[in-house]
């Protein structure tokens, strides 16, 4: 069993260290390039992602999970979590944060890790060969963390009896607006033509590989139920987990873990919609929404204290459309499909 020393994980405290990963404040308009294809990519792409493996923890084994981060030009930041990754395993807040460059090319490209300390002044971290591996001066491996790939339990999922499909790859008819790419995705930038009340969501997307942008001009988008309330879309993966990041409702609630995967992979929300409640035209209830991103629930009933700016629908109502913003950013969407409740 790979073995380091209990001083490895004596640094998994809580160290945000804001010079290196920086919360998404940037409105930018986005430098680019956008990459929507992993084969169209930079070489940094096949490299970042998520790691997982075990170490040993004052003489225990713990899983530890990484992520990596592509910022441009072979530099990464790097995120460590002890007990596992985002939403398996990790218990929030204590992290670390680190930062790696990308040393050569093709099979000879290895990216060093700083910042983390692997149990020793002469033990080093390195990515290389699909993994991140702990090596001592001379060269020995002492840890092997394997990069994995995860796919959300609910991707695919098959709309039941009563939902109504509002894309499936073969048109878009139900949407104002609607434009599909040539291998049959969704763009960004649509509105349902119907509108509806209480209901269960279920939508695909893809972020793109944007790794010079920063901020809200990386991957962004938003799904705005009833046409009033955003849950957030942006590349997200390995930040802090805001209101106006992935998984946020925007202005109201962060989401309770970030479960945003790298860029490019298919995601999942699956989103249960309350409307709110009106007496006499007046509102006596909050609008709810639970929310599973990636499987896993991120917010429960939480409320939603009114609508959020630049949706389609100015004041909160009993119905509304789904509507898909265009941040400027090329994000993809399938499978989506909504079950009406009474």
């Amino acid at each position: 069993m790979p073995i380091l020393a209990s001083r490895t994980l004596a640094v998994f405290v809580l160290a945000l260290t804001t010079s290196v990963l920086s919360p998404a404040v940037q409105a930018a308009k986005p430098k680019g390039p956008a990459y929507t294809s992993a084969a169209d990519a930079d070489p940094d792409f096949a490299l970042q992602g998520e790691y997982l493996g075990t170490v040993l923890h004052e003489g225990q084994p713990m899983p530890l999970g990484v992520q990596v981060i592509a910022r441009g030009n072979g530099a990464f930041d790097v995120v460590a979590y002890p007990g596992g990754l985002p939403g398996a395993g990790w218990q929030p807040p204590n992290k670390i944060i680190g930062t790696g460059q990308l040393e050569g090319s093709g099979a000879e490209a290895i990216v060093k890790l700083e910042g983390v300390d692997w149990g020793g002044t002469t033990r080093r971290g390195l990515i290389r060969n699909e993994a991140i591996v702990v090596i001592d001066e001379a060269g020995s491996e002492l840890a092997s963390l394997p990069k994995t790939v995860r796919k959300s339990p609910t991707l695919g999922a098959e709309p039941p009896k009563g939902a109504v499909v509002i894309f499936d790859g073969s048109n878009t008819d139900s949407l104002v607006n609607g434009r599909m790419t040539d291998d049959g995705l969704l763009m960004e930038g649509v509105t349902t033509k119907d509108t509806f009340g209480p209901a269960h969501w279920h939508i695909e997307f893809c972020l793109p590989y944007q790794p010079f942008d920063r901020g809200q001009g990386r991957g962004n988008s938003g799904a705005y139920f009833q046409g009033s309330y955003e849950v957030q879309m942006l590349d997200s993966f390995g930040l802090e987990g805001k209101d106006n990041e992935c998984g946020g409702i925007y202005k109201a609630a962060p989401p309770s873990v970030n479960m945003c995967l790298p860029p490019l992979s298919w995601q999942t929300y699956d989103v249960d919609v309350t409307p709110p409640q009106f007496e006499d035209g007046k509102k006596v209830a909050n609008a709810r929404l639970t929310v599973r991103h990636n499987g896993v629930v991120i917010h429960n009933n939480i409320e939603v204290p009114g609508v959020t700016p630049g949706g389609p629908q100015k004041t909160e109502q009993l119905n509304g459309p789904l509507f898909l913003q265009n941040h400027g950013n090329p994000v993809r969407y399938r499978n989506i499909w909504v079950l009406p409740k009474s």
